[in-house]
């Protein structure tokens, strides 16, 4: 099919339709979404088919489901329409630079770290832009957010998933991870402090499956130590902190997390020098999509935040 004829048999509402179609798994519940008739709908989709000469649903008694053609198409539907936001979120910069929306994904660990003192020095400057900002679980289901363009970018701890062709990533820092007490625990108020005194305390960790906890584990073979049982295992920074909070656990956390979490609650970072991985953050969005100035100025925003840490 020429490019010419493409865009005389393909509409916006024709990709509106199908990715209705997509999102309810229903053409009658599409066609009740979209207030237009079941008829149009179905018509649109047999149309559709019959302009690409592929099947795009599979249909049947409880439903559609998209076919791997359909899946194709449906992609570059939300990505023209995503374009178009984005468009639109430029013409509207242009008229009132402190206006539009940045949508920011990130996991748990960089809520608790970076992500205040970014929010709260971008927010200074543009006020009038709204940040919305969510948690993303870890893993391939933040880089799905992302592609699906529920996110305008990610902020999140480096693990290598993200290297792939279709995605930007830029690393932010890293940083090695800190034992930490309770401020009422007698290492609390040690000046010295050895690995060896709190290996057999109880411990608050990661799961030694998770990407944190491995981490973790070979932070302790590099001092010369056999990877603890954890009494309570959690990626939760939270849980971790009250826990080690209330004296009788002790835990271990990025450098970053420990000293703001010591500053807000009841927690001492041991005087233990670190050793082994440290653990890095990155931020992450899609290559070749047009980014609105809000979310351009956002980016450099998280630069200069790191930077400034770094100095500091």
């Amino acid at each position: 099919m020429e490019w010419s004829d493409l865009g005389r048999r393909i509409s916006l509402r024709d990709l509106n339709i199908l990715i209705a179609v997509a999102d309810t798994g229903s053409m009658a519940k599409a066609a009740a979404r979209l207030r237009i008739s079941h008829p149009a709908v179905s018509k649109t989709i047999s149309e559709l088919e019959g302009a690409l000469g592929a099947r795009l649903l599979d249909r049947s008694p409880q439903g559609v489901q998209l076919t791997p053609s359909g899946e194709v198409l449906l992609r570059c539907g939300v990505n023209i329409f995503d374009e178009l936001r984005q468009g639109y979120r430029s013409l509207e910069y242009l008229s009132d630079p402190n206006s539009g929306e940045v949508r920011l994904g990130c996991t748990e660990i960089i809520l608790h770290g970076l992500a205040s003192a970014i929010v709260r020095k971008f927010s200074a400057k543009y006020p009038g832009v709204q940040v919305d900002v969510k948690l993303a679980n870890p893993g391939e289901h933040q880089l799905r957010e992302l592609r699906e363009r529920r996110i305008d970018l990610l902020i999140t701890r480096a693990t290598g998933k993200s290297a792939a062709e279709d995605l930007h990533s830029e690393m932010l820092f890293d940083e090695p991870f800190v034992f930490i007490v309770g401020a009422a625990s007698e290492f609390a108020r040690k000046r010295r402090v050895v690995l060896s005194e709190i290996i057999s305390r109880k411990w608050v960790l990661p799961a030694p499956d998770s990407a944190p906890g491995a981490l973790i584990n070979d932070v302790f073979r590099a001092a010369g130590f056999q990877p603890p049982n954890a009494v309570v295992k959690t990626i939760s920074i939270e849980l971790t902190t009250s826990l080690v909070a209330s004296g009788e656990f002790v835990g271990i956390l990025p450098i970053s997390v420990a000293r703001l979490k010591a500053a807000r609650a009841a927690l001492r970072v041991l005087p233990i020098k670190p050793v082994g991985p440290r653990v890095s953050a990155e931020i992450v969005f899609v290559k070749n999509r047009t980014l609105s100035p809000a979310v351009e100025s956002f980016v450099n925003c998280v630069r200069d935040v790191v930077n400034a840490s770094r100095v500091g």
